[in-house]
Formats: C-alpha cells, structure tokens, sequence
C-alpha cells in the first residue's frame, strides 16, 4: 500500500518514528476529510451542490499535483493531508447531499449503490497503484491518479439540485434584502446548532466518535501486518476482501435499512460495531492467511452496513429540514478519532515491533460505541412521548379557552 511506499521512498523501515510520520499523512488526510465536513455543509446550503463539488474537485487536484513534487515526507502533511482532503470533503459531501433532493422511500437503498462506487475503487485501486508505482514510482503516480481529480471536476458539473440553493434564492429578492440577510446574518443561522436540542441525536454524535478511535486501524495497518506475518502472500488481497464485502454490504443493509422502522435503524449500526470491533481483535490471533480473509470479509460486510445508513438514521433522528447539517456536524466528530487512532498504532508499533496490540486495542473502541448506541431508541422514544404530552396538553388548553368563550358568548 500507500505507507509501504513512503516508508521506502522517504524512509528505512527500521527508522524509530517512521511508522508512526508516515500514519499521520493517511489519517490527517482522512480526518480533514470529515474535519471539513459541517464547513462543507454551509457552503453546500448557500451556494448549492454543483459549485461546491467542483471547486472541491479543483483545490484536491491542486493538492494532489502539489505533493507528487515533495522531497520529504513533512510537506505532505501539507499538500496531501490538508489541501487534498479539503478538496475532497468538499467534492464528497455535496454527492450525498444530492440525493435527497431526488430519492425519499428507498434512501438507504440509493445510499448503499452510491456509496458502493467506493468499494469498486477499493478493490481495483491496490492492483492499479502497485502497477504504477512498480513501473513510474511513487511520484509520477500521484500525477496520473490527478486524471481522477479532473474528472471528478467535471462530473460536478452534471450535478442538478431539485431544492435551490440560498444564493439562487436570495437572486429573486431585493438587493436590499439580499445585502441585509445573508452578508451580515449571525453564526447562528449558519451553523444549526438547534439539533443537538435532539436528545437523540446528541447520544448518536457520541457514540459514533467513540466507535471510531479503531475503526480506521486496520485499513492503514494491516498491509504492513500482513506483510510481516504473512511475507510470501499478496498482502493487496486483504484491502480487496473488505472492499468487495463492503460494497455488498452497502447494498444488502442499505435494502434492509428501508424495512426497518424508525430509529431502529440504529441497531443496524451497533451490530456491525460489534463485529467489526471482534474482527479486529481477531486479526492478530489469525497463523493462517486463509482464516485472516475470512475475517476481512466478515469486517468489510459490517463495514458497509454502517456507512450505508448513516443518512437514513440522520433523516429520522433530526428530519429532512435539517438532516444536511445533522451529517456534517456528525463527520465533523468523525474526523478526531479517525486522525489520531492510526498514528497511535504506528506508535506501538515503533516500541514494540508488533501490531498485535495496536489491533486488540482498536476492537475496544467500537464494542463501547454499540453499547452507547443502543441507548438511542430509548431515549428517542422518550422525547416523543415528552413533546406528545406538552403538545397534548397545549391542545387541551386551547381547547377549554374555547369552550369558555362559547360558555360566556352564549350565557351573555
């Protein structure tokens, strides 16, 4: 993989901290992905899908050139770990966005084969980049891989939102209002922080933070794992398994998602945090290489179950009013535990040779996360039952008033 190559290129692998420098370019890059995520959501509001992506499709190309021009490894924390993540949270987010401005009944469906595009590239990508890398090396690679950047700037371009954005719809007022309104309006109607009002939705932005802190683990490490206790197989294939279940499981959870009721949807998710956190405990006891692919499928299924329905969920935690901003924020608390937990790896790897404990600590994280999610049905159904009774009892106040204006109307 990509860390393989850097610590050959900019690095001896019996370097002391070098595992642990070159962790952070990928996990920098994949927390400023989700970082950029609830600034993603403003933009996407205000200046609609289409100018989003593809502004975010041109800053990732830029950041991508940028680092295929390095000659160390601390510029591409730089280049690739902030400038091309952020062009690709914003080229990201606003395809998600999308769709519902176009699908309601069938959302975890449409998010599943949408989302399962990326399982194809997980798939193809290793084969492709250890062609290239074997015969251009790493840089030139990073140059032909800007090809995909471009396109993604054009399919920005296709993008066509039913709902108009705030810009289009401030063109259709007064200059007056439009200079009032938007250029001077307060950060708080920018940034809905209403929804954590959401008892909810506030237990579900927790608990998924907390799950995560090992949830990235095994896609920065276990090549290099692999690599060291299994020298004569194809380390590639483990990456491929979990992104050929994965995208499969995308589809499936995604079809079952639109069967369950509710906010029930949320044991979907505490079922595939607890396998994927037995999983990758599992990864060091496994002395046979076909065993270690049984539970790389078994990873990228549940995989692929929680990141098909993390949409559906926000849809019924906080509704479609505010369901954009709802997934913004929640990737934005994303980004923390899926930055730090890699390099942390890289780390005990470093001081002790091994990532037999790194993988046994990363299950903890997302076993404590089911537990917190369970907690969520619970709690929703109880704010229910609080808003139904005040609204009840608004109802029946209304409703007195009314009978003693007809009372006093009739006896006067």
């Amino acid at each position: 993989g990509a860390l393989r190559v850097l610590l050959e290129t900019f690095g001896s692998k019996d370097h002391g901290k070098m595992s642990f420098k070159t962790a952070w370019v990928g996990s920098l890059s994949m927390g400023m992905i989700f970082f950029c995520c609830p600034i993603v959501s403003v933009f996407t509001d205000i200046f609609g899908c289409r100018k989003t992506a593809v502004v975010g499709a041109a800053v990732g190309f830029i950041g991508l050139m940028s680092s295929s021009f390095v000659s160390s490894i601390e510029p591409l924390y730089l280049t690739y770990g902030i400038i091309f993540a952020c062009g690709c949270s914003f080229a990201y987010q606003p395809s998600l966005v999308i769709l519902g401005h176009y699908f309601k009944k069938r959302l975890g469906l449409v998010n599943g084969i949408v989302t399962a595009g990326s399982s194809v590239f997980t798939i193809l990508l290793p084969l492709l980049l250890r062609v290239l890398i074997d015969k251009l090396g790493l840089f030139y690679t990073l140059r032909v891989l800007c090809i995909f950047m471009f396109v993604l700037f054009l399919a920005g371009f296709t993008y066509r939102p039913l709902v108009p954005s705030a810009k289009e719809k401030e063109s259709e007022s007064s200059r007056f209002s439009l200079f009032s309104r938007r250029r001077f309006s307060p950060p708080k109607k920018i940034f809905n922080f209403a929804i954590f009002k959401v008892t909810a939705y506030a237990v579900w932005a927790a608990g998924i933070p907390i799950a995560l802190f090992g949830y990235f683990v095994p896609y920065v490490h276990l090549v290099n794992h692999v690599k060291k206790r299994f020298p004569d197989e194809k380390h590639e294939v483990v990456l491929m398994c979990i992104g050929i279940t994965s995208g499969i499981g995308r589809l499936l959870f995604g079809r079952i998602a639109d069967y369950v009721p509710g906010v029930k949807k949320v044991y979907l998710q505490v079922l595939s945090f607890f396998f994927i956190g037995l999983m990758s405990m599992m990864i060091p006891l496994c002395s046979v290489f076909g065993v270690l692919i049984a539970v790389c499928l078994i990873m990228g299924l549940f995989d692929g179950c929680f990141i098909s329905i993390m949409a559906p969920i926000a849809f019924e935690l906080v509704g479609a009013r505010d369901v954009s901003q709802a997934i913004g924020f929640l990737l934005g608390f994303m980004s923390v535990p899926m930055t730090v937990g890699p390099p942390i790896a890289g780390l005990l790897q470093d001081k002790l040779g091994s990532y037999d404990v790194a993988f046994y600590l990363a299950g903890i994280p997302p076993l404590v996360g089911a537990v917190v999610l369970c907690f969520i049905p619970w709690v929703h159904s109880r704010q229910q039952r609080e808003i139904n009774k005040s609204t009840g009892g608004e109802k029946m106040e209304k409703m007195l008033e009314n009978q003693n204006s007809l009372l006093s109307s009739s006896s006067g």
